[in-house]
């Protein structure tokens, strides 16, 4: 099994690009299953997560090729099969978006409970609930859920929670249903308006996407189309955050500096310059230590869960005490008894992190628990004064396209071996 091995204690420097973003790559691959013309994708991140959606697809009959440009060419003529087995989605929870697609576009679906990280409960009562409200025949059958529908029907859909992946399905559900489908309380995402702006680009119509109300109008076909993927704000906050952590300056391009506002916010916060442009973000610490900030995470524009890990990070290292609160996933702290091993001073109580910074990290041996704690161990590796060894990595193979690569061409000292 490969580990990542950091050698800490260097500024990172320098231009990074940032790549497509998962999180909307993934539904926008499940959704080319609503129509059975040819479909090009661009700026799609050769990740783990997009290998196994790709062979989901593949394995229904799909016909999927990619190449080293990050593009995609995807043609869904052929499906053969409406069954995503365990096998293939027992690591990625992104595998249940395919059941609105099937359903939609044939008629029935086969669709394993999913996995993925372990970070907290994750039902999916809500897709199932959404479809329901559509005439769709629901039930679960050996960790399995089997559904039917002679043509789905829109309807007017509460959501209990916000939930991404269940207003992601319910939307793709829509896209092929018969009349007006609203759904309220709809997640705000950016990777929902880009699956919402993929779609309309076949001949969807789909509004508010971005907003707590989406509308769609159901239409009964759609065509083929070419489509670039938003840039991912997740990966962007990372490498932001390792310049952070060590005291140095990066710019990073490619990206929407609009997507991570609360996140930029914050780092301005902890004594950051922060400078931005159309497509680029520059941060700059002026070689000072980070100010200590407390964050609480929310959904967005609020700031992201998927960013409570590295923040933590570069609060072990910052001057004074911060109030780290986790409200979305309830098992989402599990970095901290890795951090503690490397001497961060955090101490839990109930949801919330209390984090006394310190002057140095010391490298250790530590261990992956899910995507994002693998990220902020990287980070704190980065500004440990010693060797850090990070285990079970295939998590941030899941979530970061060529990390090693591009933290070496920062000027980090990191490198993978077997």
């Amino acid at each position: 099994m490969d580990q990542l091995i950091i050698q800490g204690g260097r500024p990172i420097s320098g231009i990074v690009n940032i790549s497509g973003a998962k999180n909307a790559a993934l539904p926008i691959l499940a959704a080319t299953l609503l129509t059975g013309n040819t479909i090009r994708l661009g700026n799609v991140p050769h990740l783990q997560d997009i290998y196994t959606m790709v062979n989901v697809l593949n394995h229904m009959g799909g016909n999927v090729t990619l190449d080293e440009h990050a593009n995609i060419e995807i043609n869904t003529n052929h499906i053969s099969s409406h069954h995503a087995p365990y096998e293939l989605v027992r690591t990625m929870r992104a595998s249940i978006l395919v059941l609105g697609p099937l359903l939609s576009r044939f008629g029935k679906a086969e669709v394993s409970l999913p996995g993925g990280c372990a970070i907290g409960s994750r039902p999916v009562d809500q897709h199932l609930k959404g479809l329901q409200a559509m005439g769709a025949d629901i039930h679960i059958e050996n960790g399995y859920i089997k559904a039917t529908a002679n043509r789905l029907t829109g309807a007017t859909i509460a959501l209990d929670l916000i939930t991404v992946t269940g207003t992601e399905n319910l939307m793709m559900a829509a896209v092929l249903a018969k009349g007006e489908t609203i759904i309220k309380n709809a997640a705000c995402e950016p990777e929902i308006e880009d699956l919402a702006n993929f779609l309309n680009t076949l001949g969807a119509h789909i509004e508010g996407a971005g907003t707590s109300t989406i509308t769609i109008q159901g239409v009964t076909s759609l065509n083929s189309g070419h489509y670039c993927v938003l840039p991912d704000r997740i990966e962007t906050g990372t490498y932001l955050a390792a310049a952070a952590i060590t005291r140095g300056s990066i710019t990073v391009k490619k990206t929407c500096p609009h997507l991570i506002e609360s996140v930029l916010l914050k780092f301005e916060e902890a004594g950051a310059l922060i400078d931005t442009g159309n497509d680029w973000i520059s941060l700059d610490m002026r070689g000072n230590r980070p100010r200590a900030v407390d964050i609480s995470t929310a959904p967005y524009p609020a700031f992201p869960t998927d960013m409570q890990a590295q923040m933590m990070a570069v609060n072990t290292v910052a001057e004074g005490t911060s109030l780290i609160t986790e409200t979305i996933f309830e098992n989402r702290f599990m970095h901290v008894q890795e951090l503690q091993r490397m001497g961060a001073n955090i101490t839990l109580k109930g949801n919330t992190a209390v984090c006394v910074g310190t002057h140095a990290l010391h490298g250790a041996p530590v261990m992956a628990t899910d995507l994002r704690a693998s990220a902020s161990l990287v980070l704190a590796g980065l500004a440990a004064s010693n060797a850090t060894i990070i285990n079970r990595i295939y998590h941030i193979d899941r979530g970061y396209e060529c990390i090693e690569e591009k933290l070496t061409q920062l000027g980090a000292s990191i490198r993978r071996i077997t």
